[in-house]
């Protein structure tokens, strides 16, 4: 069946009562905070282990550890038909499956629709309601109170990937009993955002100018997921894109200052150079995640090799 992904962000006693989870859409943020919730969720009253396999024909029963079971996280759609799925119900696992939007995935994705033990959970950009409904939630449970003019300045201006929206937020939180203004709202906003975000449009310089910034600007593990998703952001723009004139036309209207940077990026890139920066998204995401102590590393190692690619 079909749940709205807002729905499970603004229920934090939410719970995973399906055997499986299928996690789609185009916007990848919000597709792994809801993975994320869905994960944490059922490890609250279960212990279970994590296994990653690339299709579901990797699936082999195993018992976990100390009788835990398992939760099987499923890269690809391939390999998913009724069959298959009604198969994966008899066992003792939970699955969560994680594939962006394609044409290939609608006859998938309407398996587990119609399926009363699934989860279709399809994930977009925050449009103004569900920022509204965010926005409200998130004041409400940390007791913050702001002007109308600063609320309505959140809702129409705060970026409509979920990670963004999430991070301006909590960097207001964090200025406590100050006296909060418009004014103050915006420099904040405009600097920490742009701070992590003008990392990216370096790739040309020095490596030793490189680490320079990413060591003054990147600071803890929140700062390198995003990072990550701010670069991933530009990256994934360039593979998705055929054309230069196609890609113009996507970059946001707020960069550009930066736009013939990006336009010039994007001229070095081939099919090939795609496919190498598709493989070291992924890589990169992996590592993060199993390896949060080394975020810091990883995170400066993405960005030099992403430089790399760019411009060999």
């Amino acid at each position: 069946m079909k749940i709205n992904p807002i729905g499970i962000l603004l229920n934090r006693n939410f719970v995973p009562d399906k055997k499986l989870y299928f996690i789609s859409g185009n916007e990848k943020t919000l597709m792994e905070k809801i993975k994320s919730i869905i994960i944490k969720n059922l490890q609250r009253n279960e212990k279970f282990e994590l296994i990653n396999i690339d299709t579901i024909s990797d699936f082999v029963e195993e018992i976990g550890l100390f009788g835990e079971k398992n939760l099987y996280l499923v890269d690809s759609y391939k390999g998913i038909n009724q069959e298959n799925i009604n198969n994966i119900k008899k066992s003792e696992s939970n699955f969560i499956f994680f594939q962006e939007n394609s044409q290939k995935i609608k006859k998938v994705k309407n398996l587990f629709n119609i399926d009363k033990d699934s989860y279709l959970i399809d994930c977009y950009e925050l449009d103004r309601e569900s920022k509204i409904k965010i926005l409200n939630e998130f004041l409400n449970f940390n007791n913050f109170k702001i002007s109308k003019d600063i609320y309505w300045f959140l809702v129409e201006k705060l970026d409509s990937k979920y990670i963004f929206f999430e991070n301006n937020l909590i960097k207001i939180l964090q200025l406590n009993d100050q006296e909060i203004t418009l004014d103050k709202i915006k420099k904040i906003l405009i600097v920490d955002e742009s701070g992590k975000e003008k990392v990216f449009f370096n790739l040309f310089k020095k490596n030793s100018e490189i680490v320079n910034i990413y060591r003054n600007k990147i600071i803890t593990n929140t700062d390198v997921n995003e990072l990550y998703f701010n670069c991933k952001f530009f990256c994934q723009l360039i593979i998705d894109c055929n054309t230069e004139d196609e890609y113009s036309k996507k970059i946001p209207v707020y960069l550009f200052r930066e736009k013939s940077y990006l336009v010039e990026v994007f001229r070095k890139y081939n099919s090939k150079k795609k496919k190498m920066l598709l493989e070291l998204i992924s890589s990169t995401e992996k590592i993060l995640r199993e390896n949060a102590s080394l975020s810091l590393v990883v995170g400066l190692r993405f960005l030099l090799n992403i430089k790399k690619i760019t411009i060999s």
